[in-house]
């Protein structure tokens, strides 16, 4: 199924000569999986401090599309950088991984707390949003098993790792700007959250006709 995924090797195409000048300088790929994964952890854990504390003010929300677009940038370059510079490894590919799950559940969980009203969360928006975060996590657990059947990695839409940046993203911009939130928060993770399960279903077809 489409997927933004597919524009992946134009972005790379546009990263190529940074690629290059980081493996010239000595940057290694895992060096730039930690740096995607710590500001992930940063940038997540102020999106909750200001989601309990400051929740009427929402501007910061447009932070997150830029910080998902440099991950993304970020992501491609420790590929490249293992692909095309003999970089790979074993500590690698489990950085990768993990750090992707782990980024994830660090931008996203944080939206649980939307809504927050003098010290009450809205249970349907948290329950949609943790509900989405678990399909997630599952659609890059179906990815990765499929290699351990024998299969490639999957990475087939309709709600992969680059078309939840996209849509969280959305999201984040429709908030900060005033956009009226409810139903719609909760409907919106609710639509995530099932095409994401439909994600694992194609990931898993996928692996098994290989």
């Amino acid at each position: 199924m489409a997927s933004i995924y597919q524009l992946k090797s134009r972005f790379q195409d546009i990263l190529r000569p940074l690629c290059r000048f980081l493996a010239k300088i000595g940057v290694t790929a895992n060096q730039v999986t930690v740096l995607a994964l710590l500001l992930s952890l940063a940038f997540g854990s102020y999106m909750a401090f200001r989601f309990l504390y400051f929740p009427e003010r929402k501007l910061f929300l447009l932070g997150l599309p830029v910080l998902l677009l440099l991950r993304m940038a970020l992501n491609a370059i420790d590929g490249m950088l293992a692909r095309e510079h003999n970089m790979k490894s074993h500590a690698g590919a489990f950085l990768n991984e993990l750090g992707d799950v782990l980024s994830d559940a660090f931008l996203y969980l944080p939206f649980a707390l939307y809504g927050i009203q003098h010290g009450n969360v809205e249970p349907w928006i948290a329950l949609s949003v943790v509900i989405f975060v678990k399909f997630a996590i599952i659609t890059e657990f179906m990815g990765v098993l499929s290699q351990a059947t024998g299969s490639s990695r999957r990475y087939d839409g309709p709600m992969g790792k680059s078309d939840r940046a996209f849509w969280c993203s959305v999201l984040a911009i429709y908030l900060a700007l005033g956009g009226p939130d409810r139903p719609y928060t909760e409907i919106f993770f609710a639509l995530l959250a099932a095409l994401s399960l439909l994600t694992v279903i194609v990931r898993a077809r996928k692996a098994l006709q290989e």
